[in-house]
């Protein structure tokens, strides 16, 4: 990374069930304008925005940014699968880095539909049939099943043959995302469960129950990042940066190892958070907060060791000592995570940025993590890609 690049505003609007929600510009407007207000920066001073949805007509990010202002700004619209959002703002602080723009907002929404994600054409060949090649061939393929949820259950069968793990492990995960939701207004599922609850909730693949998998929903949240050299001409906030970020896709060993951990982002996880660690000189093991990829429980517990949080085969005990939470060491996704603030796909990644300036600005309400200099962000699509970014504080 070059020069610095302030985080300046931070916005987003509460999530909602599929059918709940305004329609997609809508929302789209509603973070702009609250992410505006935020930073302080009118829409003109804004260079270029990239705007990121998976479900949606080309320049659906326009539509939604002509609801704001039409300034003849560059308007790239993004789409990376789950980790949309985080490309947008990985390629928004690519712009600042380089010094092609000063001033640059990431976006990102989506309006869902009810039910498992499924294929929206069907006359081609679909971009992850690799990976369904890779599981039909270690577990075989039920089409009566989400895939989604049939490729993070047979990565949760082989971590709980590898290293002898009950699979109440799992369950364990969404008993906390509910905890930490019940703090978080903009959460969709803030009811309390219990590790039962969740274990007799009906069963998808392997270990993985219906309550270990996150919900589709509905949302928008947005950023904008700008130079300090532009903060500082109009007196924005200067107080949360990027202090490394890094983007990754599979390597050969993803599909060759024949391993579904390693299939479901394991790879990019690591790699991704090895440049990020490197080029920051930061341990994550003095991390206070940290917002990951939950899309099912299975992911949470193989992204603590993946992102370096604890060594291989640690997560167990990782969550038996409340280490992921309030009162230990770290505390894992305060906002409830996707299991239960839900996964608005485009939107998640500019959520996760959001609650984590909030984290560092001390803005959390509740959810407020003590003694939060350095906050990491996790963001994983099949297909694949990986999104790490390293948030800090700075006087």
């Amino acid at each position: 990374m070059g020069r610095r690049v302030h985080v300046a505003g931070v916005g987003m609007i509460p999530f909602t069930k599929p059918g709940k929600s305004d329609d997609y510009h809508v929302m789209g407007e509603r973070a702009v304008r609250a992410v505006l207000a935020d930073s302080g920066v009118s829409y003109d001073q804004v260079q270029q925005a990239y705007v990121g949805y998976v479900y949606g007509d080309s320049t659906s990010g326009q539509a939604a940014l002509y609801r704001v202002g039409m300034t003849g700004i560059p308007v790239v619209n993004v789409n990376n699968n789950c980790a949309t959002g985080s490309t947008a703002l990985w390629a928004a602080r690519q712009a600042v880095d380089s010094g092609a723009a000063e001033c640059v907002l990431a976006l990102g929404f989506e309006q869902m539909q009810p039910g498992a994600l499924q294929p929206k054409w069907t006359d081609r060949p679909i971009p992850t049939e690799r990976f369904s090649d890779l599981l039909d061939e270690l577990h075989g393929v039920d089409d009566t099943l989400p895939r989604a949820a049939q490729l993070f259950g047979g990565a949760g069968i082989e971590y709980v043959n590898k290293y002898g793990v009950d699979p109440s492990l799992f369950a364990k995960i969404s008993v906390k995302a509910r905890q930490h939701a019940a703090r978080n207004p903009y959460a969709v599922f803030r009811e309390p469960v219990t590790e039962q609850q969740v274990l007799e909730s009906p069963s998808l693949f392997g270990p993985v129950t219906r309550l270990q998998a996150c919900p589709p929903t509905c949302g928008a949240a947005a950023a904008i990042v700008c130079s300090a050299e532009f903060a500082a001409k109009r007196g924005l906030r200067t107080d949360v940066v990027i202090k490394a970020q890094a983007m990754a896709s599979d390597l050969p060993s993803s599909f060759d190892d024949k391993s579904m951990i390693q299939l479901v982002g394991a790879v990019m996880t690591k790699q991704a958070a090895g440049k990020v660690y490197e080029e920051s000189g930061v341990d994550p093991r003095d991390i206070k907060v940290v917002e990951l990829h939950d899309c099912f429980t299975v992911n949470e517990v193989l992204c603590y060791e993946s992102l370096g949080l604890v060594d291989e085969g640690e997560s167990e005990k990782f969550v038996q000592d409340g280490d992921n939470t309030y009162g230990g060491r770290v505390v894992v996704n305060p906002s409830g995570g996707l299991m239960s603030k839900g996964h608005p796909l485009g939107a998640t990644g500019l959520a996760q940025c959001t609650e984590l300036v909030w984290q560092l600005r001390g803005q959390a309400e509740d959810r407020q993590v003590d003694g939060v200099t350095l906050a990491l962000q996790h963001n994983l699509g099949l297909g694949g890609v990986g999104v790490v970014t390293l948030y800090e504080k700075v006087s």
